[in-house]
């Protein structure tokens, strides 16, 4: 017999419980559960954005025309431009509503349209993490023109809005910054259009822009042929809390919002009110005739009341020499009037103020000019800093009979505000360009 000891039976240890499975990446399309998302959701929002970016676009170009860069150098922001100075062309004064429309369009609908921006981008995050990141030439193309739009889109956005909350926290002049920005977003805007267009389209045309109703499944829409016609659709989406269309009417109302807490800064009397997203820091305008929006003060910009006495002078230039008027003088030359109102870059407006003062043309003709085709004027301030101290103005301009040296408004003598002793105003340019606090007219110069 065997004696030798018995060894012990090993004992089974429990099985380990097995590991959790790893969250999923961004780049795992089950990431993404929203039911929401979709080709024909983003597709809509597309169209939308095409429609309103290309008007916030042309709109932005016109204002940049509408200073006339091309004329003086004070008036170009832009000097290095180059060839995307193409489409300068001559700034009308008809019809005298003219900047206020083109920049109250380009500001508002702007701001309008940051709900619908915003929920584009929601809309395509899946696609930003899709591998690998470059599968062709053509989907190469398509990257880097994502990129120009989505870059150039939130860039001129921020922009604009600090501009027009008059919050300059971006560095260098906002100017060259936001000219510059346009044309990287709408290179990239067309290159995208021209890829995307058709395929929103029949994304449009292939069904209904739903998804599964809240507490009807959790089945994300497909198109036609499953989910590989709708990359964007998640193939395992959360129970849906609210529907496609639903969210179209979130997005609106976002929009809704921006439009009336925005347009009214283009009106007077009980509407500005509602312009709860209007420029901070304008002094309060008060009654009376002068009681209307100002853009900069004169302490803002080193003006000072001693200088607008009776002391002050208006120097004329041109060809007949130089001629010093005082404000008695220019009141006893024929007086005119014009029901014209103040347009701002920013996207503020007045209404038409009822100004009264020497027609630019009649000075031009006392400076020596030819009545039949006076020039263009060069327009010095008695501003000491900020932009537009000086500006120039074109012929039609000065040739036009609403074009004044204004010296009262609404039947009272402009406020130091406003521009006293004397200021331009000119039917539809901008509000810059209408200088205040004149001190020279230098006809010809430009």
């Amino acid at each position: 017999m065997d004696h030798s000891p018995s060894l012990p039976t090993p004992s089974k240890s429990p099985a380990s419980p097995p590991s959790p499975p790893l969250p999923p990446l961004p780049t795992d399309p089950g990431f993404w559960r929203s039911p929401v998302r979709g080709v024909r959701f983003t597709a809509v929002l597309g169209l939308v954005l095409l429609v309103g970016l290309t008007l916030v676009f042309v709109t932005g170009l016109l204002s940049y025309a509408a200073y006339n860069p091309d004329l003086a150098a004070v008036n170009d922001k832009t000097p290095d431009r180059g060839w995307l100075g193409f489409y300068l062309f001559d700034w009308p004064t008809d019809p005298y509503w003219l900047y206020r429309l083109t920049q109250g369009f380009h500001v508002t609908v702007g701001i309008a349209l940051i709900p619908v921006v915003l929920a584009k981008l929601w809309s395509v995050i899946p696609r930003f993490f899709a591998l690998p990141p470059v599968r062709s030439l053509a989907h190469a193309l398509e990257r880097i023109s994502l990129l120009l739009l989505v870059g150039g889109v939130l860039f001129e956005l921020v922009t604009g809005v600090l501009n027009i909350q008059l919050e300059y926290l971006f560095p260098g002049s906002f100017y060259p910054l936001h000219f510059y920005g346009a044309w990287v977003f709408f290179a990239g805007f067309v290159a995208h259009a021209a890829l995307k267009l058709p395929k929103a389209l029949a994304a449009i045309r292939g069904g209904e822009l739903r998804s599964a109703r809240p507490g009807g499944g959790a089945g994300a829409y497909r198109a036609p042929g499953g989910p590989a016609d709708d990359d964007l659709a998640s193939p395992r989406p959360a129970a849906p809390t609210i529907s496609r269309r639903g969210a179209f009417a979130v997005v609106g109302a976002g929009s809704l919002f921006m439009l009336l807490t925005t347009a009214g800064r283009s009106f007077d009397g009980p509407l500005r009110r509602t312009a709860l997203l209007a420029p901070h820091g304008w002094e309060d305008p008060g009654g009376g005739p002068n009681g209307f929006q100002i853009n900069k003060t004169a302490a803002s910009v080193g003006v000072r009341a001693a200088e607008t006495t009776d002391a002050w002078r208006l120097t004329l230039g041109g060809p007949a020499g130089v001629i010093r008027l005082s404000r008695a003088q220019l009141l006893a030359m024929s007086q005119h009037t014009s029901e014209l109102p103040i347009a701002c870059v920013e996207g503020w407006a007045t209404s038409n103020q009822s100004w009264r003062g020497v027609r630019l043309r009649d000075l031009a003709v006392l400076a020596g000019c030819p009545a039949d085709s006076p020039p263009g004027v060069f327009v010095e301030s008695l501003q000491r800093r900020g932009s537009f101290r000086t500006g120039a103005l074109r012929d039609n301009q000065v040739r036009d009979g609403r074009s004044l040296l204004a010296l009262q408004v609404n039947g009272a003598d402009l406020s130091l505000d406003h521009g006293f002793p004397a200021r331009i105003i000119v039917p539809a340019a901008p509000g810059v360009l209408n200088t205040k606090w004149v001190t020279t007219l230098t006809f010809g110069a430009v």
